[in-house]
């Protein structure tokens, strides 16, 4: 490590064995040539983890090896190297006076971001220590009697909210007693129920009409002449069916149809990259159609894989959503008018369709000579989207909620202002656990205040009839409700409370 000179992040082509397949993974580039232990770490995990997780593991050990490099002349050992890395990621690497004599100049990071980053180093220093001998950067240590308490409180947590979580196996006595000699800052509870987060739904037919509406294009024209189509979609999935704006790049196009419950209405189905079911329309030497997942589909019609394998801009990440049938999601319309437009723009979009050269199965496509019937990029959308947002008087940013991920925020405030079952949220949300909700169904700051000026007013009128209500600091009414944060399955508190 004392050789590195300069470290490049590149993608590599790998041969692992005597077979064709080859892993395409990113690997850190050395002075002295590829940095061997991380390709063989990622090489071992690569069926089991995303590629996503890939990018983020070899950034954090280039982060590590920086660190190593610019500290190669302190006599500490790798232990005390690791926990002073942790540090730094905290602190950052300038001075009072601002300056870096390592050259790094690193900004204090993220507390959520340092806590990913040491779990994943400490990961793979356990599985390098396993395989290659040497010293564990992390070690384990002792747990004080507090980090005991948390720990089994965690494990009966994970194992309650988990799917089959009764048979789940709890940690051991030993294992509570055991700590990280390295251990991340607890951060602070942050509330994310803020109105910026959703898309504003006062504005949202004005973005499909007027910001997806091309330049060329004038309101006498037919609809595919005025609008560009395709974002319309994409956004009408995320708006109206809540879906993430990665999983709507999964989209085939055998994959829409007409509602049988309702022909005037889109029946979507979503499938998982690789094990969802394919089309019949690859045929064996017979003539007869292939039954396989989606995964040897691609494979054997396309030469291709999944779009979240790939490493270049076609690339389209995967959450592990719930699924609703055979390795798939459907589409829940909320509104149902919005199932309804987005059949009617579907049918439009599939007579543009046709007339685009396609060698994928996938929906959305490059529309531009030279790459027209390419496969459409999440960032090419993103940025069709910023321009949409500002031709519609608004500021593309988070903070304003006119990002893509907005929309999906816009679905689930419309579920919980619905007053739905948590449980009909979970599963329009394709959420695995009920609590992932939350984030997107909490009340916003405009309605805990418009729910208090009410509370307010019910008071001002109980006080003009004459009536004082005395605070009553009954122990069961007390508990009765506002404990859902800290005591979530109701052990202790709540109307009916589990535990006496």
């Amino acid at each position: 490590m004392e050789k590195l000179i300069e470290l490049v992040t590149v993608r590599a082509k790998v041969l692992s064995d005597a077979t064709g397949a080859i892993s395409e993974i990113p690997v850190i580039l050395t002075s002295d040539g590829p940095f061997l232990p991380l390709v063989d770490y990622i090489l071992w995990r690569q069926h089991d983890r995303s590629l996503s997780w890939m990018r983020k593991v070899v950034h954090d050990v280039a982060l590590l090896l920086r660190y190593i490099k610019a500290n190669a002349c302190l006599p500490v050992d790798s232990e005390s190297l690791f926990h002073s890395f942790i540090q730094r990621l905290y602190s950052g690497t300038v001075g009072p006076d601002g300056s870096d004599p390592s050259g790094l100049y690193w900004k204090p990071e993220n507390h959520r971001v340092i806590g990913n980053i040491l779990t994943r180093l400490t990961d793979f220093s356990c599985w390098l220590a396993d395989r290659q001998g040497g010293n564990v950067l992390n070690p384990l240590r002792s747990a004080s009697t507090y980090d005991e308490m948390v720990a089994i409180a965690a494990s009966m947590a994970r194992k309650d909210r988990a799917f089959l979580g009764h048979i789940r196996r709890s940690i051991s006595p030993a294992q509570a007693e055991a700590s990280r000699s390295t251990l991340a800052r607890r951060s602070p509870k942050v509330s994310v129920s803020d109105d910026a987060v959703a898309f504003p739904e006062k504005h949202f037919e004005d973005l499909l009409l007027r910001g997806f509406r091309l330049v060329r294009g004038s309101g006498h024209d037919p609809l595919q002449s005025r609008l560009n189509i395709r974002d319309c979609l994409i956004t009408l999935l995320m708006h109206g069916a809540g879906f993430r704006l990665s999983e709507c790049f999964h989209l085939w196009v055998n994959d829409v149809k007409s509602n049988p419950l309702d022909p005037s209405s889109a029946q979507v189905r979503i499938h998982h990259p690789s094990l969802g079911e394919a089309p019949d329309d690859w045929l064996d030497e017979r003539g007869r159609p292939i039954k396989c997942n989606r995964a040897a589909y691609l494979a054997g019609k396309f030469a291709m894989k999944p779009r979240n394998e790939l490493m270049n801009t076609s690339y389209a990440g995967w959450k592990d959503p719930n699924l609703d049938g055979n390795y798939y999601m459907e589409a829940y319309w909320f509104q149902p008018e919005l199932g309804k437009l987005f059949l009617l723009l579907w049918k439009t979009y599939l007579n543009e369709l046709i007339h685009l050269p396609r060698v994928h199965p996938y929906a959305f496509v490059v529309h531009k000579n030279g790459t027209a019937g390419d496969m459409y990029s999440i960032d090419n959308y993103k940025q069709a989207h910023q321009r949409a947002i500002s031709r519609i008087g608004l500021i593309p940013s988070k903070a304003s909620g006119t990002t893509p991920h907005a929309h999906r925020h816009a679905y689930g405030r419309r579920l919980m202002r619905s007053g739905v079952s948590p449980q009909v949220k979970q599963r329009a949300l394709h959420h695995k656990s009920i609590a992932s909700q939350a984030i997107y169904t909490a009340p916003s700051a405009t309605d805990v205040s418009n729910a208090l000026n009410a509370a307010t007013h019910t008071l001002d009128l109980l006080a003009a009839e004459g009536r004082h209500v005395e605070p009553a600091f009954d122990l069961k009414k007390l508990l009765a409700y506002g404990f859902e944060d800290v005591d979530p399955d109701g052990l202790l508190s709540g109307p009916n409370p589990k535990l006496r």
